[in-house]
């Protein structure tokens, strides 16, 4: 029988759907001849009988890969018309066209099967219901999948093998090129080394990547295309923060050969799709690392200070890098009421220490308090010159010695801890690996146990990393330095505040600040490196307390009940009183005294009270007569919440005002004109 009988009338009533595919975009602009025999398919498909207008091409997965159908959305669609029985065959150059995986390809198979699909490449034409086409086609797919594995085996071998050499090409960051022997060498464009040269001394300056793209601001700065149509050409742009980073972390810079950085994983997401990711792995986990490959722009001593540096300002990764500002603890300060850490604000231009726990909607503690950093900041260096006098350098020394004696030992518990953890955890695996798996009264319990074990191994590992990643304790011959330098280094002019927050970490881990709101004294607790502590008592800046007058509090007592809080800003600045910035008061000024003190703001409207628009509405008269009344004091009236007039309403008060309307001259001369018109 021959291959085309296996076509029926009912086939050729269906779609024929012509299914194209490149692996890459390199291979559709290269490979041009593989494309056009894959379009040339619908050809064979008319001749086989489709009629052209069911003869339909699916080239939407040009330049993927067929290693999964996640992103594939020809592949989808292909699939998609099969279920839904309207497709009569399927047109490949090859079955690998279809998927190189043999779950994708089997399950495609056993759809066109129910479906009573043909599948048709250049070999032949299969019918799925037969079971000698449906096996060779199985075979076909896993040679498919097996031949991808042994060509990215090979290709993946090569490639290490000539990197483990060095000569493997890959593209080079912009400052080196290739000559014309194929070794690596500096561009020969002044300017593009300048730039780097640049980059390089911003930061050893700045020490910070934004500083870099503050200082380098305005200058144009190189950038190498790689592919499309700009392919090799150099050109010139914005300097930004991802381009420093990516500048300062590449080991090329340092004249190094490095391969295997970065390593790229597939995980399944909670949809089902199959995306990879990138990770870039540590230093001690590259393939290849080769010294003085090439000519460095800096020394690999520099480049492993540089990663250090980053590291230190990473504050996502749980550093507190000293940055610009005179608030002197900023990024190691915490608050004593919720434990939290405290941030840093410049209201009026004063820096202050600032809980946000305190402004939040949940209940809060209340030792949550805003702390101006004067007089934290001041009592705090003076706590640490203390510190570094020559009576104190012995007791320095010692704490450091215990605290890493301590460390010591607490480290060799946990590594043995972890070692027993992960020796129970292979035992229980053992253990359920050898149960009978369709006894499923034992394997349950194995299983349970077994991954009970692994969450103390896990627990372990954590307490572990968590002791590894505790800062390093200052060194003695640190400790002594800074004892004879400190005093003179704090005082120079020449010493910048990043500087002075610098030497600050060096000995003082963190600070918490206690406070209480009745009380103008701060808690100062400080952590020291060395494991010590300490605890301070200072009292809040004058300027504080001066906004708590009593003259000023006894007039915002009394006239808080019936006047706003604009009303009241006039008249204690009229009065002469000042806030404790010495600042005139304003309403938001005299909002935060009510709350501060627990001073009530007025009331609202009651039941027996009206509003001005509201009084003029129900009399029949204008709302400028009503002001006059209230300016005259024929009308009582005091003011409500949010400036508003309460004009207290009875029906004495209605009987006065109306009568008050009747007697006006301005009414009389109405009823007269009117009597008179009559």
């Amino acid at each position: 029988m021959s291959a085309e009988s296996k076509i029926t009338r009912a086939h050729r009533e269906r779609l024929a759907l012509v299914y194209v595919r490149q692996s890459s975009l390199a291979q559709v602009r290269e490979h041009g001849e593989s494309t056009a025999r894959q379009y040339a398919l619908a050809e064979e498909a008319a001749r086989l009988g489709w009629a052209v207008e069911r003869i339909v091409v699916i080239d939407a997965d040009l330049g993927l890969s067929g290693r999964d159908s996640s992103g594939r959305a020809g592949f989808k669609e292909l699939v998609g018309r099969v279920c839904c029985g309207e497709v009569g065959a399927v047109f490949g150059l090859e079955v690998s066209r279809l998927a190189r995986s043999s779950a994708d390809l089997q399950r495609l198979l056993e759809l066109c099967s129910l479906t009573e699909t043909l599948i048709v490449d250049c070999d032949g034409i299969y019918d799925l219901a037969s079971f000698n086409d449906r096996l060779l086609l199985g075979l076909k797919g896993t040679m498919s999948e097996a031949e991808l594995h042994l060509l990215a085996g090979r290709l993946q071998g090569a490639r290490r093998a000539a990197a483990a050499r060095g000569e493997l090409r890959f593209p080079l960051p912009v400052g080196y090129v290739h000559d014309d022997e194929g070794q690596i060498v500096l561009d020969p464009d002044e300017e593009v080394r300048s730039a780097i040269a640049n980059l390089f001394a911003a930061f050893e300056e700045c020490g910070s990547a934004y500083a870099v793209v503050a200082a380098l601001a305005g200058r144009r700065f190189p950038a190498r295309a790689y592919g499309g149509a700009w392919a090799g050409e150099l050109r010139f742009g914005r300097l930004t923060h991802s381009r420093v980073i990516t500048v300062l972390q590449n080991p090329a810079y340092a004249g190094a050969y490095a391969f295997g950085r970065r390593r790229s994983r597939r995980h399944v997401e909670p949809d089902g799709t199959i995306r990879s990711k990138t990770a870039t792995l540590p230093r001690d986990e590259w393939q290849v690392l080769i010294h003085d490959h090439h000519p460095a722009y800096i020394s690999w001593e520099t480049f492993l200070q540089n990663g250090e540096r980053l590291a230190r300002n990473c504050s996502r990764r749980g550093a507190r890098p000293a940055r610009e500002g005179g608030a002197l603890l900023q990024g190691i300060v915490r608050c004593g009421g919720c434990g939290r850490a405290m941030s840093t604000a410049y209201p009026g231009g004063k820096p202050c220490y600032e809980c946000a726990y305190s402004r939040a909607d949940h209940v809060q503690t209340p030792a949550c308090r805003s702390v101006m950093a004067e007089a934290v900041d001041h009592a705090v260096a003076e706590r640490l010159l203390a510190a570094v006098a020559p009576e104190q350098i012995a007791l320095a020394l010692a704490a450091v010695d215990a605290v890493a004696d301590r460390r010591g030992r607490a480290s060799r518990m946990l590594e043995l801890r972890l070692e027993r953890a992960r020796y129970e955890a292979a035992r229980a695996e053992r253990a359920f690996h050898h149960c009978d798996p369709d006894n499923r009264l034992v394997a349950r319990s194995l299983e349970r146990r077994w991954e009970e074990k692994l969450r103390e191994l896990a627990e372990a590992e954590q307490e572990l990393a968590n002791q590894t990643a505790e800062p390093e304790l200052p060194a003695r011959e640190q400790i002594e330095a800074l004892a004879r330098d400190l005093p003179r280094l704090w005082a120079s002019p020449a010493t910048s505040e990043r500087d002075r927050k610098r030497l600050l970490r060096t000995l003082i881990s963190d600070v918490t600040l206690s406070s209480q709101p009745a009380s103008s004294k701060v808690q100062i607790g400080i952590h020291w490196r060395s494991g010590a502590s300490d605890e301070l008592t200072v009292l809040r800046p004058a300027a504080a307390r001066s906004a708590r007058h009593a003259t000023a509090l006894a007039l915002i007592r009394r006239l808080a009940p019936t006047v706003s809080d604009a009303e009241l800003a006039h008249q204690l600045n009229t009065a002469g009183h000042t806030t404790g910035a010495g600042r005139p008061f304003d309403p938001n000024a005299v909002r935060w005294l009510r709350w501060r003190n627990g001073i009530a703001s007025p009331p609202p409207l009651t039941d027996s009270e009206l509003g001005v628009r509201e009084l003029a509405q129900r009399l029949g008269t204008s709302e400028r007569v009503v002001y006059t009344w209230i300016s005259h004091g024929r009308l009582q009236a005091r003011r409500a919440r949010r400036g508003r007039l309460a004009i207290p309403f009875n029906p004495e008060v209605e009987r006065a005002c109306r009568q008050r309307l009747a007697n006006s001259p301005r009414n009389r001369r109405e009823n007269t004109a009117a009597g008179g018109a009559v």
